[in-house]
């Protein structure tokens, strides 16, 4: 056989095939399908952390954290609002935008209230307790206590109040939290924040509230305080609300028959929707949460070293007991008119001190004094029938200055000191926000440091107020939208009017704030600490 007739024939060759573009343009269409998917999952996950799925899987991923506590001065900036105007609000909303608003109540909550538009709804005012339950594994709050309860002023409002606590209080609170006992809530002392609303089927409302602060409660007649917990995790299969219609109406039923017999017991019959006065009696008993006293280190003062002076008053103490000693072994006289008794100036050039007889009767009692100066003896007549008791003056003691141990706000507000008109304070570093880290590490160093920038009020009081520093636009978005961890607690002068709540200060460097403390908590939390020191 010829193989050089056909030079350029490859005998041997793999046969060529054709590419699949149907099963190459199915595959591309899946993938950027899932790739749409994932896209749109995350933002269905991470942006509505209140639904039960979306919650189990950021926990499973530990992207969420547990509910926490928050302090009176650090609570997220909200309204206070009474029975009246919460049912204003939530019963003109239709279904969805009722439905809209329960969702961003629930999830301000979960987020630890990060991502809040507007003002977070606080409860204010009487309520009273229709019945109460232990919390189980088949509620959103697992373990604690939950009171049902009604307005005293409003009876188309219904309230279920949390009481997130640790199994072992559960004793104290099964027999604090009774059906009848009132429950009132303070804005200077309560934040009960709203976190669920809903319609009920009569057109009433129900609203569910946790206290923000988890703090200690008492009743004003009885013994006992129990202390509130935040939940590790939330159960939000269970789903809203806690009492269920059925477990409800039996309760309201239980009330009506209550009512029923006292009224019928005092002789009057009740009508519905009309009280027997416009104003409600005064609670025979409530439930209030009360402040825990916080520990203060006492001030230790480094003992004075003696002195010549402290030595000479010992060698006159000495002196004046030797003297005593050989007055009281001498015979007492008869007994006569006590004579007056005039103390004289030691020959010592020590300080004038003052001497006081004191009757026969009395025994001699020796003062103790910090090195005080050396009592003199006194110089009785010839028949003297008393000896003085040397009382001698004690140096006066400095008042040690409070310490702030574990409390957050040092600044108690409402003192006084100087204050200067504007560009005329004393020579000082003027820093920014963005240098406060700085001076963290650093100290404040002996030297004067005033803080500029612009704040937006978050809390105020009579002289005080809580500021968090004003971020961009920019800032936001590079944080995600997480809150600033920069607190300014100013402490006013007496006469000073503070900011209103969310009003925006800004301060120059003509118009500066005086830092005066700069603390970091172990979560990262910058409070510091500051004075108005600029006239009006």
């Amino acid at each position: 056989m010829d193989y050089g007739a056909f030079p350029y024939e490859e005998p041997y060759a793999r046969p060529r095939r054709r590419i699949n573009y149907f099963a190459w343009t199915a595959a591309i269409l899946f993938l950027s399908g899932f790739a749409l998917a994932a896209w749109l999952g995350s933002f269905y996950i991470f942006d509505q952390p209140e639904r039960p799925d979306s919650y189990r899987i950021l926990q499973r991923l530990h992207k969420i954290d547990p509910p926490k506590r928050f302090e009176l001065t650090a609570a997220p900036a909200g309204e206070f609002l009474k029975a009246k105007e919460l049912y204003d609000r939530y019963v003109g909303m239709g279904a969805a935008e009722l439905a809209k608003t329960d969702a961003e109540l629930t999830r301000n909550y979960i987020r630890n209230y990060q991502q809040v538009r507007g003002l977070v709804p606080y409860v204010i005012g009487r309520y009273r307790i229709l019945a109460a339950r232990e919390l189980g594994p088949d509620d959103v709050f697992t373990s604690g206590m939950v009171a049902l309860t009604n307005a005293i002023d409003s009876g188309e409002l219904l309230m279920e109040h949390l009481y997130p606590a640790r199994p072992e209080v559960l004793p104290l609170m099964k027999q604090t939290l009774k059906p009848g006992l009132e429950v009132k809530l303070e804005r200077t002392h309560d934040l009960s924040a709203v976190i669920h609303a809903q319609r009920l089927a009569d057109g009433r409302i129900m609203i569910t509230a946790v206290p923000l602060l988890y703090g200690s409660y008492t009743v004003t007649r009885g013994l006992g305080t129990f202390r509130l917990e935040p939940p590790l995790s939330l159960n939000l299969v269970a789903g809203w609300p806690l009492f269920k219609a059925q477990e409800r109406d039996t309760i309201e039923k239980r009330e009506a028959d209550r009512r029923q017999k006292i009224a019928i017991a005092q002789g009057s019959v009740p009508i519905p929707g009309l009280s027997a006065s416009a104003t409600p009696p005064p609670a025979q008993n409530e439930l209030v949460r009360v402040e825990q006293a916080r520990p203060v280190e006492a001030p230790t003062v480094a003992p004075a070293p003696p002195t010549q002076e402290a030595g000479k008053a010992s060698r006159s103490r000495k002196g004046a007991k030797l003297a005593k000693k050989q007055k009281l072994e001498s015979p007492a006289p008869a007994s006569t008119a006590a004579q007056p008794v005039v103390a004289q100036k030691s020959a010592a050039p020590t300080s004038t001190p003052f001497a006081v007889a004191s009757a026969p009767t009395a025994a001699p009692s020796t003062p103790k004094a910090f090195a005080s100066p050396a009592p003199t003896v006194a110089a009785a007549q010839p028949t003297p029938i008393a000896s003085p008791t040397p009382v001698p003056v004690l140096p006066a003691q400095p008042v040690p200055a409070e310490t702030p141990g574990g409390a957050l706000a040092s600044n108690a507000g409402g003192g006084s000191w100087k204050t200067f008109p504007a560009g005329k304070m004393p020579l000082g570093r003027l820093i920014g926000t963005g240098d406060l880290r700085d001076v963290v590490e650093h100290g404040l160093a002996g030297e004067r440091v005033y803080l500029r920038g612009q704040f937006v009020v978050n809390f105020s009081d009579a002289n005080r107020a809580v500021l968090r520093p004003r971020t961009k636009l920019t800032d936001k978005v590079l944080h995600f939208g997480g809150g600033s961890s920069t607190r300014i607690i100013v402490e006013y002068p007496s006469g000073y009017m503070p900011p209103h709540q969310g009003a925006v200060v800004s301060r120059d460097e003509l118009r500066p704030y005086e830092i005066t403390e700069v603390r970091k908590d172990e979560d990262g939390q910058l409070n510091v600490f500051v004075r108005e020191i600029m006239q009006p």
